[in-house]
């Protein structure tokens, strides 16, 4: 059983690879939510927000992450795993627009650096830089995950992460 699920892991990580490269040659402009198929533009009445936890004694103890070293012939996918490394803490307290919990079992956005998975998705990439962007503003973690459930995140252009 474990065989099928990890096959069935690599098949989806590679049906989405084609769409990191379509979008990260995309304009901002057309980056939009539709570009991942879970996506949505921001928490609606009535919808959940997908899973966080509430603080870092909470989350801990952290998955290990893999390592930004494993994406050096893609610099955009390493700085994001980069990041990972550097604010894990803030980023297990936030949710996770691509519904990777549903799929995955994720319990916030740092699942998704604990494997493949953010290389092959959008939106991981757009809520991680944005969780970035915001700490380095000083933001707490309460705040970031009020921009992401927002929806804010859709306007990261992945193409010009911050630094």
């Amino acid at each position: 059983m474990g065989r099928w699920i990890r096959l069935l892991s690599v098949i989806l990580l590679v049906m989405g690879l084609p769409r990191v490269a379509t979008v990260a040659s995309q304009p901002a402009s057309q980056q939009t939510s539709g570009d991942h198929p879970g996506a949505h533009r921001a928490a609606t009445p009535g919808q959940p927000t997908p899973p966080y936890h509430k603080s870092v004694k909470e989350a801990k103890p952290f998955p290990p992450l893999m390592p930004a070293t494993r994406f050096a012939d893609r610099p955009v996918i390493a700085w994001a795993y980069h990041i990972a490394g550097q604010i894990p803490g803030v980023l297990a307290q936030q949710p996770c627009y691509c519904h990777c919990d549903k799929v995955f079992g994720h319990g916030s956005l740092l699942d998704c650096f604990a494997s493949d998975h953010t290389a092959g998705c959008p939106i991981c990439l757009k809520e991680a830089f944005l969780t970035y962007q915001l700490s380095k503003q000083g933001k707490t973690p309460s705040e970031i995950r009020e921009g992401i459930i927002h929806g804010d995140w859709q306007k990261i252009d992945i193409n010009r992460p911050p630094r």
